[in-house]
């Protein structure tokens, strides 16, 4: 009996264990099936993509990446904006406006202190770059040329395009939505869904950016080392044996800590492996951040700074001495204590880089009363609970009509600026021959009525609504054209890292192009102020320098007394360092450009004349004076 029941018992294990077998083989297939049909699920539902065609799909989709890694380009040098904050200038008080003119580039500030004296910060999240990048390559695919094909007897039909992206950490992802129509004889397909992925860094050094950021943020260690250089290279708490004053000129220690601060702030680095220290105390300027790729840290003189010194007499900074009593003097007990306070204001623009892409930030270091400050406060611009305030007293009655310059009526969005403070308030409508809007604005004196329409310059009028009023605004229609730099008469085409910064300024409609990567322009009716500055690579290498600065101060002892100087004289060490690029061209004009001109044409070329190859720095220094006083030449076809 025990022997039947322990057969019985095998029995059933074995069904069991057959079961599990069967149960682990059936799941095999099903993943292996949803592998197969993942894989080949555009062969399986959709029809292959004739041979002949797939040419037209390969270009389209080189050109979505191609327009990709120019908005990637565009956001890296302008501190992950492709669209700039509204620009906020600063004051007397405040140096900084909201951006950082670099090379001509408006960079927004991270973290700078607005004309009214308010901290801010504005530093774009993941998803909004990703938001503008989207905007951007849905205004920009519609320009993918398809010409070359049409001529080969191909009709191609595109849809709009509907774009979603997503950063990632060394590429990102771009997937497009657009019915892109291809027939040639009586072959004809349609391809809609296009996942493009685009090699890129930008996730990695936007990462890079943020971690440097909040390390600053944390430490004010930016605080820290313009502290460090005040006390260096400038005459801020001591005591010297002297019977004669001690007279400082204020324009020569600005100088000095500008100078200071130049080699000091770019000499910084982050922990990595792109360096050797050949000195450990070298590691003084190294941030505690980590990153494998290049870092740097800049600060040039001519960037908006603020340094005020006191106390200053008159236009000097003089210490005078104590223990000038009667026989003191000639027995050598006189000494001068000294002690002057700073409030320095000055610009980092930090860069995160390969050779291939960037991604730079600045943000505005404080010293206030020698002291570096202590914490941050944040102010977004307007809370928005003060913005539903202002925008919920609407009472009084204000009709705005909105026309292109022939007074064509056009529909725009409008919306009204008081104390920095904006409300949205609808948009003009075609109706009768006009274009208007007629609604409740809030009181303000001096306020402004901001009208934006798409193809047109933003316009705005400065407006009263303490009664009812009409506001008639012009605005000016913006026409596409192809740029085309002419260096000596030769298209410019730059090898390995070379590029062009091109200007245009103008009241409504400035702008910065990086030439040849962006070569389509947008302008409208106007004076313009244009600047263009030629790079080409280079190794020019500068080596590590000491310059001498002397300076009459009066001489110790009883001679000092009687007026008798002497020379001092301080170094101020250079660090070594090599040029990627430099200057080989550049000049600037001032054109009015007529609406009439820009009807039907399609090109705007700009030609500079070429400069010397530098071969050193003073070389370098007045390529950079030749192209302030060089003039352009300019045409449009």
């Amino acid at each position: 009996m025990v022997e039947k029941i322990n057969l019985k018992h095998k029995i059933n294990n074995g069904g069991k264990k057959g079961q599990i077998t069967l149960f682990i083989i059936l799941a095999v297939v099903i993943v292996a099936s949803v592998v197969l049909i993942i894989v080949f699920r555009d062969n399986i539902f959709s029809p292959s993509t004739p041979a002949e065609f797939s040419e037209v799909y390969s270009y389209y989709e080189d050109c979505v990446k191609q327009k990709t890694l120019s908005g990637l380009s565009i956001a890296g040098m302008q501190a992950g904006y492709i669209e700039t904050p509204e620009f906020e200038p600063g004051n007397d008080y405040a140096p900084f406006s909201s951006q950082l003119d670099f090379l001509g580039i408006g960079v927004p500030y991270w973290y700078y202190v607005s004309g009214n004296s308010i901290v801010k910060e504005q530093i774009p999240s993941l998803s909004t770059i990703e938001m503008q990048l989207e905007n951007y390559l849905e205004s920009e695919i519609v320009t993918c040329d398809f010409s070359s094909f049409r001529s080969q007897g191909y009709i191609i039909n595109t849809g709009k395009p509907v774009v979603d992206v997503k950063i990632k950490n060394i590429r990102v992802d771009v997937s497009v939505k657009e019915n892109l129509d291809i027939q040639k004889g009586e072959s004809k397909v349609t391809k809609s869904d296009y996942n493009i992925l685009v090699d890129s860094k930008f996730g990695k050094f936007y990462a890079t950016a943020k971690e440097i950021y909040n390390k600053e943020k944390q430490d004010m260690f930016l605080e820290n080392y313009g502290v460090d250089v005040m006390y260096n290279y400038a005459p801020v708490t001591g005591v010297e044996i002297s019977c004669a004053p001690k007279i400082w000129n204020p324009r020569d220690v600005v100088t000095n800590i500008t100078q200071g601060l130049s080699a000091n702030i770019g000499a910084l680095k982050v922990k990595g492996n792109d360096y050797v220290l050949k000195d450990k105390k070298n590691s003084y300027f190294v941030v505690d951040v980590r990153s494998d790729e290049a870092v740097s840290f800049m600060y040039d003189s001519s960037w908006p700074t603020k340094i005020e010194i006191w106390p200053v007499d008159g236009s000097m900074m003089i210490a005078e001495p104590v223990g000038l009593e009667s026989g003191l003097g000639i027995l050598g007990f006189c000494y001068i204590p000294y002690h002057f306070v700073y409030d320095i204001y000055y610009p980092v623009l930090i860069q995160i880089s390969d050779r291939d892409e960037i991604f730079q930030f600045p943000v505005a270091v404080v010293i206030d009363k020698s002291v570096a400050r202590n914490s941050l406060k944040i102010d977004t611009s307007v809370e928005n609970n003060e913005i539903e305030k202002l925008c919920s007293y609407k009472n009084t009655d204000v009709k705005v009509y909105t026309y292109d310059n022939e007074f064509n009526p056009i529909e725009a969005d409008v919306s009204f600026v008081c104390l920095n403070q904006r409300c949205n308030i609808g948009k003009t409508e075609i109706s009768g021959g006009d274009s208007f809007i007629s609604d409740k604005f809030p009181q303000c004196i001096n306020g402004r009525v901001i009208a934006r329409a798409e193809g047109y310059t933003i316009e705005e009028q400065i407006v009263s609504t303490n009664e009812p009023t009409t506001v008639n605004i012009i605005m000016s229609k913006k026409y596409p054209l192809n740029l085309k730099l002419l260096v000596d008469g030769v298209e410019f085409k730059p090898l390995d890292e070379g590029l062009a910064v091109i200007n245009f300024e103008n009241d409504k409609n400035s702008f910065s192009v990086a030439y040849p990567s962006q070569n389509k322009i947008y302008l409208s009716e106007g004076e313009y102020n244009i600047s263009v500055q030629v790079f080409s690579s280079s190794s020019l290498s500068v080596p590590a320098s000491s310059s001498r600065q002397c300076v009459e101060s009066p001489a110790p002892g009883l001679g000092g007394i009687f007026g008798k100087t002497e020379e001092q004289c301080f170094d101020i060490e250079l660090p070594a360092q090599t040029l990627d690029n430099a200057l080989i061209a550049g000049g600037k004009t001032q054109e009015f450009i007529l609406e009439s001109e820009l009807k039907g044409a399609k090109q705007f070329s700009i030609s500079v004349n070429k400069l010397q190859s530098p071969t050193s720095l003073d070389k370098l220094q007045q390529n950079y004076e030749l192209a302030e006083t060089s003039s352009l030449g300019v045409s449009i076809i």
